[in-house]
């Protein structure tokens, strides 16, 4: 069947996608020994290589060995050994597709029980409610440390590079450490990173310099921004329109638009604020208006399932349609739509009223799924949400044994 889905986009760094459907990046949480891919990550991106997705984007890489989103992360630093980076790009490119790896500081967003440090641009913790003794209480970044985690971003990008990985995706969205920094609610700053946007913007658009400059032109930089954090008086779609026109000069590739946070999980369409209760394509009415102001391409992600819907995102002027817990359900996606067939399993929803739990748990359903695929198991949609969790928070307190002995091992000192 043709559709524009299926034809190729040209990116600014001369690298062409070789159609508009990209697996988005759903954080794996499975890395191996020493914070690195292993076997059971290249086994599911050779998987999703298969699927026929123009684009893969990795689940976010940490470039900080000290701030993990959670114990099983990747880090990719100084320290780190390429090899198993290597064998992670060709498992992506194994199909014929590019792969990007997504790289993120979670700042704040830090477990209460993990070790390392928790900062912010603020001391403003994380406000989930009963649940918020689940994150550790955050510090406000000092200049050095700032500019210290700027570079580590660049660093992680220029060895992503080496390591055969096509772009790079910075994450600045989902209340991550930049979203943090645009966000009026939680950065209280008074000097050079605070008060007016250009300042709240400043350390995402220092990255990107940085970044840039660290790589050949040939390579892919692109941003992961909300569209809205879907709180009153946080980051909103003007603010989202003021930041693309502030990255258009900067040689980015590809800005996709998500939304929401820990504490307005929109992203699994559940916001605080009920704007994103639209079954799928959450952020589509926003990502229309961001498309006609946009000097960049723009990915829509955000509770697409069904090609009719695909197709309705790329009508409304998006380039790349993102797609996350559909493919973690049904790998292959992309070439079934191009046959004319479409996802026969969907993931069983989550209903529970405790919003926090809930996204909590859809997270653990999907990442169920991605392990099923990484041990060469089809996907069991039907597992039930608190199953799922329970298994989640077991393997969870595992890795955090391993990461916690792996942090203070022999490499310590270069994590600084």
């Amino acid at each position: 069947m043709s559709s524009e889905l299926y034809t190729p986009l040209l990116l600014r760094s001369g690298q062409v996608l070789r159609n508009r459907i990209a697996k988005a990046a759903m954080e794996e949480n499975m890395a191996g020994e020493g914070q690195l891919p292993d076997e059971e990550l290249l086994t599911l991106y050779r998987r999703w290589a298969a699927g026929g997705a123009g684009l893969l984007i990795t689940g976010n890489v940490m470039v900080h060995a000290e701030a993990l989103t959670g114990p099983a992360g990747v880090v990719l630093d100084t320290a780190a050994p390429l090899e198993p980076f290597r064998a992670w790009a060709e498992a992506g490119k194994s199909g014929g597709g590019a792969i990007w790896m997504q790289i993120n500081h979670p700042g704040r967003q830090i477990g209460s029980d993990m070790p390392g440090v928790v900062w912010g641009p603020s001391d403003v913790g994380v406000d989930l409610g009963k649940h918020s003794s689940r994150f550790g209480r955050p510090t406000a970044m000092t200049a050095e440390q700032i500019e210290a985690t700027v570079t580590r971003y660049a660093v992680t990008a220029h060895r992503a590079e080496k390591a055969g990985f096509d772009g790079v995706e910075i994450h600045a969205a989902h209340g991550y450490l930049l979203s943090q920094f645009l966000s009026p609610l939680v950065n209280k700053r008074t000097d050079r990173w605070g008060g007016s946007l250009e300042n709240r913007a400043r350390m995402l658009l220092d990255i990107v310099r940085a970044v840039r400059g660290a790589v050949s032109p040939s390579f892919a930089v692109a941003v992961k921004l909300n569209s809205a954090d879907f709180q009153r008086g946080g980051f909103d779609a003007d603010d989202a329109r003021q930041v693309i026109a502030m990255l258009e000069p900067l040689g980015v590739d590809l800005v996709e638009l998500s939304g929401g946070s820990y504490e307005s999980p929109a992203m699994s369409g559940r916001a605080a604020d009920s704007r994103t209760q639209a079954r799928e394509a959450y952020f589509l009415d926003l990502a229309k208006d961001l498309v006609r102001t946009s000097g960049l391409p723009l990915m829509l992600t955000g509770g697409i399932t069904r090609r009719e819907t695909a197709e309705q995102v790329l009508a409304g002027g998006v380039a790349v349609v993102g797609m996350g817990t559909a493919l973690a359900v049904t790998p292959d996606l992309p070439d079934r739509w191009r046959r004319g067939r479409e996802a026969d399993r969907q993931l069983r929803p989550v209903t529970w009223s405790d919003k926090a739990l809930a996204s909590a748990a859809s997270m653990a359903q999907v990442r169920h799924q991605m392990r099923r695929i990484a041990r060469g198991s089809r996907p069991t949609p039907n597992t039930h949400p608190a199953v799922a969790l329970l298994a989640e928070r077991r393997r969870q307190r595992r890795a955090l044994r391993r990461y916690r002995l792996w942090l203070t091992g022999p490499r310590a000192t270069s994590a600084h």
